[in-house]
């Protein structure tokens, strides 16, 4: 497998993580006891930090990546594990 096809499925791991985790560990304003600004949304987050999205979401990544390149290399787990058959050309 290139380097170029294991950075790219790592971006989309990535990008995928990240939205995943978005919404772990965010609290409204209501319910940290903070003040709300007028014509602020009820449900808007009062301590969203990007920095621990950005990290968590760089670490499980990788962690994603390497069982796809592992699983790659030594070929746990194939089509024919799902039945499926590719037919050659």
């Amino acid at each position: 497998m290139n380097w170029t096809s294991i950075l790219a499925i790592y971006v989309l791991f990535w990008v995928a993580c990240a939205f995943v985790l978005l919404p772990f560990g965010v609290k409204t304003h209501e319910e940290l006891g903070i003040e709300k600004v007028p014509g602020q949304a009820d449900s808007a987050p009062a301590n969203f930090q990007p920095r621990k999205i950005v990290v968590r979401a760089t670490v499980l990544a990788a962690v994603l990546t390497a069982l796809w390149v592992a699983n790659y290399v030594n070929g746990w787990i194939t089509p024919a594990t799902f039945g499926i058959e590719i037919a050659a050309a």
